[in-house]
């Protein structure tokens, strides 16, 4: 589903930029072709950066405090403001509909890792991830998590038997989870139910572990799960997200890395990404969706997959 969407998604983009460049040949009598292609080009490109920017003025409207050391320049909020906008085209335009995930086979000595995506996405978000993982010789794994807008429990048992087909495939009695966003909270609901029998460690990547105030605007079933309601610091998360923390073993937060932005551009607060007896790491100037494919998170990720033994 996710892959028609996003070469839907592209040809509606380029039939748009063809109409616009023929308006500008037709109506508007311009001569230079290629003048008129750049401004048909650019009009596309500056409404997905009015959706970018949308975001970030939603995020806006929910945000936690930022600590006086993660504050940002101008000249840095322009840079993650455009980091942001480039990995959104990347992702939604080429990668989650062209790019193929492979699976790869590394070091035995590592656990094998399950790259899980987040809300509105597939195994292809992971393009760039996956290439820093095959360099690093890293085995790895997706999981495409369908259909799109169930609730955050349904995904749980294809988690499960991926889990199970990954660890017969590897002779491997443990793996690593990676989760972006969304795909960190099906891990939670997965050990929930299952254990942590099979799980090494969880690493998440902008996971909305206390909700989101952007997920009012989403759609699904899963959607409505992650919301936060009111504000940074008098809001309360879904009755799921509550009903989740109840239910979990406490003893499993310590198998959690929690990466998170101050600046993500979709979890907000962006506290919410910050889980209680869990090791937390902080970065800045940083938006949600490259939170995948950032160098300074993929090195963090990659560091921590090597610290854990195979089992």
């Amino acid at each position: 589903m996710v892959i028609r969407a996003t070469r839907i998604l592209l040809s509606v983009q380029l039939l748009i930029a063809a109409a616009l460049y023929l308006l500008a040949i037709k109506r508007f009598d311009m001569s230079n072709h290629l003048l008129a292609a750049l401004l048909a080009i650019g009009v596309v490109l500056l409404v997905r950066m009015a959706i970018t920017a949308n975001n970030f003025g939603l995020a806006w409207l929910y945000r936690s405090e930022t600590p006086v050391h993660h504050r940002l320049s101008r000249a840095t909020a322009i840079r993650l403001f455009l980091t942001e906008y480039c990995a959104s085209m990347i992702t939604s335009s080429w990668t989650m509909g062209f790019c193929t995930f492979r699976e790869w086979r590394g070091k035995a000595e590592l656990p094998p890792v399950l790259l899980v995506h987040g809300y509105g996405c597939n195994s292809g978000y992971w393009h760039f991830m996956s290439r820093a993982l095959r360099q690093a010789d890293i085995s790895h794994y997706t999981i495409d998590l369908e259909p799109v807008f169930a609730g955050i429990d349904q995904f749980v048992p294809a988690l499960h038997a991926r889990i199970e087909e990954i660890c017969r495939m590897t002779g491997q009695r443990k793996l690593i989870i990676v989760g972006h966003s969304m795909g960190g909270l099906v891990a939670r609901a997965y050990l929930r139910d299952h254990g942590a029998a099979r799980v090494a460690r969880v690493i998440t990547l902008g996971t909305p572990h206390r909700g989101t105030g952007l997920a009012r605007f989403g759609a699904g079933h899963n959607s409505r799960q992650m919301r936060w309601r009111g504000s940074a610091t008098e809001g309360r998360c879904s009755a799921w997200l509550a009903r989740l923390e109840r239910a979990e073993d406490p003893a499993a937060r310590s198998l959690f890395l929690s990466i998170y932005s101050h600046q993500d551009n979709i979890v907000s607060p962006q506290l919410s990404s910050s889980l209680p007896g869990a090791v937390n790491i902080e970065f800045n100037g940083v938006g949600h969706v490259a939170l995948g494919m950032h160098p300074r998170v993929v090195k963090e990720v990659i560091a921590t997959i090597r610290q854990v033994p195979a089992a």
